[in-house]
């Protein structure tokens, strides 16, 4: 057909086996569908993606789809085009009630609960989950039952308890657990626990306008990944993050417990199978002498641009819908083992007999269903939104680091990071507020002085030589 409409998409090429191929047969598909369409799949650079986004905007092009990852969605609500508008339009405003857009049946009230709640502000479903992911926790059955551990531990307290048991085996791994040193799992471990990073609601009800990375949760983490650390039986690779050092230990048999993404299924499983060993998932561990609030979510979201031409604005729309029915949401957890986005799409799961014959699938979504917010409006479960949240990361991870490998002081080092991560988010405001956010990669701050560490540490008595030291070291 001549003159089709064309639907520009862009996404992050994630590079999984067959991830961009599986874009371009479900545009095709799509085509065939609505022939009056095209649909141009664009795969970017995952870091690159949405500083591509701003810079095509600001010279007046915009695709009508853009994929982003979920700590970038207040970059994306703070984007501006060319002329000054919005960069993004409501998803939920587009489709304006609708029970279908050009024959596809419209999905959004079918969304689960913790991808909806991350993605609403104000009752207002901003853009579509696209992929999402949690944290577990794999176990090694073979090492595990040899040390006398017949069931996954489930809290920080059984942790301990089945590292002690490994630890005691003659002719056991070097270390019992590992994991990334990634912003995901502090951002896991605050949502066991009902903790926050930003301030507002966790930046619900208003602006982030203050980070806090050494509340009384954080530390209560830190401190306790240090005694694992300690103990020897934590296996820290003192690489940020190192998911395939962690992986490798893993498959090596080198320790008998990995914590990683739900989207390691796949991976685990098969380096189970490929080094002859058993394995079960477990959740991620909580600290039982808490009360047990939520689970974070991770993952992407697809972003409307304000401004559409009518045709244009209905044909993504409508493509939104059908990448995300029950049937396509379903195959695309099956390949890459995400979250099934929808309710319907979890049914069709089960109807079909897959967690029968994959069980070790069904406990992301168990797990994050296990406390749905549902609108009970838990800002640890909905999670954190605020600016520069991939640079609040990268601080909250270096002073974990610095804990583990200098034998830094948690509360000292957390406070300096607190400081840290409020020039960024404080870099952030003054630059989105007064000019519109065009740039989704900020400059940071200069290293911060020992003036404004000796701040951050409210008067405790500790002498300049150490606080340089730490100064120093981000430098």
């Amino acid at each position: 057909m001549k003159n089709r409409i064309p639907i520009e998409v862009w996404v992050p090429d994630l590079t999984f086996p067959g991830w961009m191929d599986r874009w371009y047969q479900q545009a095709a598909d799509f085509e065939k569908l609505h022939p009056e369409y095209q649909v141009v799949v664009h795969g970017k650079d995952f870091w690159q993606l949405p500083r591509q986004v701003a810079e095509a905007a600001a010279e007046g092009h915009v695709p009508a789809l853009s994929e982003y990852y979920f700590y970038m969605t207040q970059v994306a609500r703070d984007s501006l085009q060319q002329d000054g508008r919005p960069l993004f339009t409501s998803v939920e405003k587009a489709v304006a009630g609708r029970d279908e857009v050009l024959g596809e049946p419209v999905v959004l009230d079918d969304i689960i609960a913790p991808l909806r709640d991350y993605y609403t502000l104000d009752g207002d479903l901003t853009c579509m989950p696209s992929v999402g992911t949690t944290s577990l926790l794999y176990g090694n059955t073979d090492l595990l039952r040899r040390a006398g551990v017949e069931s996954l531990p489930r809290t920080w307290q059984e942790v301990e308890e089945v590292c002690a048991r490994v630890a005691a085996l003659s002719d056991g791994p070097s270390h019992a657990i590992t994991w990334s040193n990634h912003g995901t799992f502090l951002q896991q471990a605050l949502a066991t626990q009902g903790g926050l990073i930003v301030n507002e609601h966790n930046g619900r009800r208003g602006r982030a306008t203050t980070v806090d990375l050494a509340s009384p949760e954080m530390l209560r983490w830190v401190e306790w990944v240090r005694g694992l650390h300690r103990s020897g039986h934590y296996y820290y690779t003192g690489k940020i993050p190192d998911w395939a050092g962690t992986l490798k230990a893993f498959a090596d048999q080198d320790v008998a417990i990995r914590i990683s993404s739900s989207n390691d299924v796949n991976y685990m499983f098969r380096a189970a199978e490929d080094n002859g060993f058993g394995i079960e998932t477990g959740i991620f561990p909580y600290d039982e002498s808490v009360p047990y609030v939520g689970n974070a979510i991770a993952g992407t979201a697809l972003w409307l641009a304000e401004g559409l031409d009518e045709a244009t604005r209905e044909g993504a729309l409508a493509f939104l819908m059908y990448l995300h029915n029950p049937r396509n949401a379903a195959e695309r957890h099956k390949a890459n083992s995400f979250l099934p986005v929808s309710y319907a799409s979890h049914a069709l799961l089960e109807e079909d007999g897959w967690y029968d014959a994959h069980p070790h699938h069904r406990l992301a979504y168990d797990h994050v269903m296990r406390f749905p917010t549902g609108g009970a409006g838990v800002p640890a479960s909905e999670g954190a939104l605020f600016g520069d949240f991939a640079g609040n990361q990268d601080v909250m991870t270096r002073a974990v680091g610095d804990v583990l490998a200098l034998g830094a002081d948690p509360a000292e080092r957390l406070a300096f990071a607190t400081v840290e991560a409020q020039q960024l988010l404080d870099a952030y405001n003054e630059y989105a507020l007064a000019s519109g956010f065009r740039d989704p990669e900020n400059s940071p701050p200069t290293s911060l002085s020992v003036e404004a560490f000796k701040e951050a540490r409210a008067g405790r008595d500790y002498s300049a030589a150490d606080m340089e030291a730490v100064v120093k070291l981000h430098r």
